[in-house]
């Protein structure tokens, strides 16, 4: 019965490629984490947030392997090594072993440090019968705040809710992440796939969730037209070959990416709206 549960959310998923299936057990995975730290509690006082946040509860038609959260509040003592447990049982219920290990700072390498700040703690969640699949999960014990969240359900392995930032806030940690947190060697294309859904389902940007992300991040404050000014030199000045080819495995249908070019990205720009303050 307990296989029964997982397979039955394997089936919910095209299975038909090697990568298709490994995008399918990370997300299955990745639901049961979700329904492990609900029954633990862990929304009471922390949130989801991030790319696989927006495909589990929205239907970006991508896939994303690392799973975000944010505390409510800031918290200098707070050990998610509590919910370690409720995640084993979780798997346990759906007849798979996983171990829970707190990643060690000093293995990062250089790109991903210099994306995590301090009071950011990484856990690595691995599994005994694929031993490729491994989900990293970030908790941000001092977030930037002014975000706002809601309560989203689902069905399985058991209903459960969880605790997400709303799509203008999930918006505005996007938008972050595509304008202030790149280097000129690392194009991340799936935060321009995710700009470009959000645009084209007319999410207003939470701005002042923005503005506190920049100002914690890198200590600066902005205002719109300073933010539209970098936003649309970051789409105009990037190696659009180099954005394709990071997004194209996560995507169904590669062919929705032959219309991206840099003026195809400014004009999105020009369609951005904001959330009403």
């Amino acid at each position: 019965m307990n296989n029964e549960i997982y397979h039955q959310m394997l089936s919910a998923y095209d299975l038909t490629t090697t990568q298709q299936q490994r995008n399918a057990v990370f997300e299955v995975n990745q639901q049961v984490i979700l329904a492990g730290l609900y029954h633990g509690g862990f929304f009471d006082v922390a949130a989801f947030y991030g790319g696989t946040c927006l495909r589990i509860f929205h239907g970006l038609q991508r896939f994303s392997e690392d799973m975000d959260f944010s505390l409510l509040a800031p918290s200098a003592d707070f050990d998610f090594t509590q919910y370690f447990q409720p995640i084993i049982d979780e798997f346990a219920m759906v007849g798979r072993k996983v171990e829970i290990k707190k990643k060690d700072k000093a293995d990062f390498g250089k790109v991903e440090s210099a994306f995590l700040k301090d009071n950011t703690d990484v856990y690595d969640v691995t599994f005994q019968t694929e031993k490729s699949i491994k989900i990293k999960i970030e908790v941000d014990t001092q977030p930037p705040l002014k975000f706002s969240t809601e309560q989203k359900l689902l069905l399985l392995p058991t209903s459960f809710m969880v605790r997400c930032f709303t799509p203008s806030s999930l918006f505005a940690g996007k938008m972050h992440a595509l304008v202030f947190r790149q280097w000129k060697n690392r194009v991340k294309g799936r935060d321009w796939y995710d700009f470009e859904w959000y645009v084209r389902h007319s999410i207003p940007l939470d701005f002042s969730h923005l503005q506190e992300r920049v100002l914690q991040f890198n200590h600066e404050e902005i205002g719109k037209e300073a933010f539209l000014e970098k936003l649309k030199e970051r789409l105009a000045t990037a190696d659009i070959n180099q954005v394709k080819a990071d997004v194209m495995p996560f995507v169904r249908h590669p062919k929705e990416l032959d219309i991206w070019s840099n003026d195809y990205f400014l004009q999105l720009a020009g369609m951005l709206r904001f959330e009403d303050s």
